[in-house]
């Protein structure tokens, strides 16, 4: 069975720091093209950061210099470090795994992020 799991959200205030997990069952992981969207409330879901399957990582440029996607394909998890959180970061943080060759595509589903003082 495929799954992606999300986990690590929760509170923090401005200028902390949060580590986004996910972690992948049931599919070729090291295959996979992972990303991480976020939906704030009322707004539609956004790309936050991709990384290949070779490890070349990108991210937004809203994000950028604070956030850093990372992935370890032995344990199949993929990694979101948010440092420097703004109130703007606030939101639901979905992890994404889409195999650019086949089209094949999975989503988790989601973990809360909330920043405020």
């Amino acid at each position: 069975q495929v799954q992606l799991v999300e986990s690590g959200g929760g509170w923090m205030r401005p200028a902390g720091s949060l580590r986004l997990f996910c972690v992948g069952a049931g599919f070729r992981f090291d295959t996979y093209v992972l990303r991480w969207y976020r939906q704030a409330p009322g707004k539609e879901r956004e790309f936050v950061a991709r990384i290949t399957p070779g490890g070349s990582p990108t991210t937004d440029d809203s994000v950028k210099r604070r956030f850093t996607i990372i992935r370890d394909n032995f344990i199949s998890t993929v990694y979101l470090q948010m440092n420097d959180l703004q109130l703007e970061d606030t939101g639901v943080y979905f992890c994404n795994a889409i195999n650019t060759a086949t089209g094949r595509e999975y989503w988790g589903q989601g973990t809360l992020v909330t920043v405020s003082s």
